[in-house]
């Protein structure tokens, strides 16, 4: 029971809708129908301004780091650094974390709240693998900042940043050290990544077309 709450958990908090909700708060207008229609923090900035993006940005990403935070509380992990001890069911408690990161995120792009029509869910992704793997993090946010600043295009920053994290995860683990657990947190990873590009087919198709909005 306890396992399977931490999946519910992570799915509402990823639902909270905190873009939709500071734009409808601050502008009474819907978030959705601007931009590339999600509630993410591009799109609240492009609406209500820098400001309440970063807000936005803040906010999505504390979504992510807390369900992931909650899980390995209630499974009776740390919620820093590695557990003293190993065996099977600390592996098995790890797939359930990687259950909830992945919930989290399903929850920001899909919430029950906007009839499953939510962000993108970069944000809440980067809250989770900073729990996870915060050094894959750190260089798949290189590879963002030099794509945004060298095209202005977010949405493409966004999709190569998240599919690098799993690729840093092998690259930490071949060069760098051991990485504890490899499959779960490389498992999150992949399903992570390959959620944010499917939540940004839109945007890839207007990359391919030339019509995709640029970051001012």
């Amino acid at each position: 029971m306890r396992s399977t709450s931490v999946i519910v958990i992570a799915y509402l908090l990823g639902s909270i809708p905190v873009g939709y909700l500071i734009v409808r708060a601050t502008q009474g207008a819907d978030v959705r129908e601007t931009g590339s229609g999600g509630t993410g923090a591009t799109n609240v900035s492009r609406r209500a301004g820098k400001t309440a993006g970063v807000v936005t940005l803040l906010l999505d990403a504390l979504k992510g780091a807390a369900a992931v935070a909650i899980a390995k509380m209630v499974l009776g992990l740390p919620v820093f650094g590695e557990a003293t001890v190993s065996g099977a069911s600390l592996e098995i408690a790890y797939w359930w974390v990687t259950a909830s990161a992945i919930a989290v995120i399903l929850g920001h792009i899909f919430p029950v709240w906007l009839r499953f029509h939510g962000g993108k869910g970069v944000a809440t992704g980067v809250g989770v693998f900073l729990m996870l793997t915060p050094l894959a993090v750190a260089f798949a946010g290189v590879i963002f900042v030099l794509v945004v600043w060298r095209t202005r295009y977010v949405s493409l920053g966004s999709i190569l940043a998240a599919v690098a994290i799993p690729l840093f995860v092998l690259l930490r683990k071949m060069f760098v050290q051991p990485v504890d657990h490899l499959m779960a947190i490389l498992s999150a990873a992949m399903v992570g990544a390959m959620l944010i590009v499917f939540a940004h087919r839109e945007n890839i198709r207007r990359l391919k077309d030339g019509t995709e909005n640029r970051f001012k």
